[in-house]
């Protein structure tokens, strides 16, 4: 075990960054031993095959050209603000194809990204948001313990998309369901009734939702989640709330006549 490795969290992060470096990455992989982490107890094969899932994605090439080490998508990175995170190591990681740091980034920094995609201002043109995107679909469907928790507290997100055609109504933003938000989700839970008395629109003086979204819309999304296979990656993660939309939609759509048109 390195002497990263025997300290704690908080602490590990910051020796760490000096074995990321570029130079270090490339030295550890011509030696033949890559990033030590908390996941050693999975195989080289497993994670080589795992990384392969996302190398060879369609997507991949678009998304990787090659990192100037400039920094630019750190500085972009609202994400960066809050968690020891940062677009660019993603970025390094993947192109150096360092595999073990790519495992514990799949496992803990790709669930940090806000998905907002600042850092596609990238003047490579890399997008690390994009790598991302392709690594947690492949957590998702490689049932990652650690997509599985991520994951958890938007069950009642997808429940409210579906049921209703909207997202997230205010009420709905607890800290304990929504960790990665960072602390704005705290501050958000704890000053909503006054900020309800001080904004106007009807939006915040109810958990109803704030316009109206026709059943026939929800489901022609519902068709889509399942045409995308989004419903089946949905099942492997909470195979709960699957069956509660899929019987919910399929009588929705039956009303409304909609089961068998194109």
């Amino acid at each position: 075990m390195s002497e990263a490795n025997k300290l704690p969290r908080t602490e590990r992060n910051r020796v760490n960054e000096v074995e990321r470096t570029p130079s270090a990455m490339d030295a550890r992989k011509e030696a033949g031993k890559m990033f030590a982490t908390d996941y050693d107890d999975w195989s080289q094969e497993e994670k080589e095959e795992i990384f392969e899932k996302v190398t060879e994605d369609i997507r991949h090439e678009d998304f990787m050209y090659g990192c100037y080490e400039c920094g630019i998508c750190v500085a972009a990175c609202p994400s960066a603000r809050f968690y020891d995170f940062s677009p660019r190591r993603i970025a390094q990681a993947v192109g150096r194809e360092d595999v073990d740091l790519f495992f514990e980034q799949l496992n803990e920094d790709a669930w940090d990204c806000s998905q907002c995609f600042s850092c596609n201002r990238c003047p490579r043109e890399n997008s690390p948001g994009g790598l991302i995107t392709i690594m947690r679909e492949v957590a998702v469907t490689e049932n990652l313990d650690s997509a599985e928790e991520a994951l958890e507290g938007y069950e009642r997100v997808i429940y409210k998309i579906m049921s209703t055609g909207t997202q997230v109504s205010p009420d709905m933003i607890q800290p304990e369901a929504f960790p990665d938000w960072g602390p704005s989700a705290r501050e958000e839970s704890e000053h909503m009734d006054e900020w309800r008395k001080a904004i106007p629109p009807e939006t915040l003086h109810t958990t109803d939702t704030a316009w109206t979204v026709s059943d026939r819309t929800i489901a022609e999304m519902f068709m889509i989640w399942h045409e995308t296979d989004v419903l089946d990656m949905l099942e492997e993660i909470d195979p709960g709330i699957h069956m509660i939309l899929t019987d919910m939609m399929e009588e929705k759509m039956e009303e409304g006549g909609w089961a068998e048109e194109d």
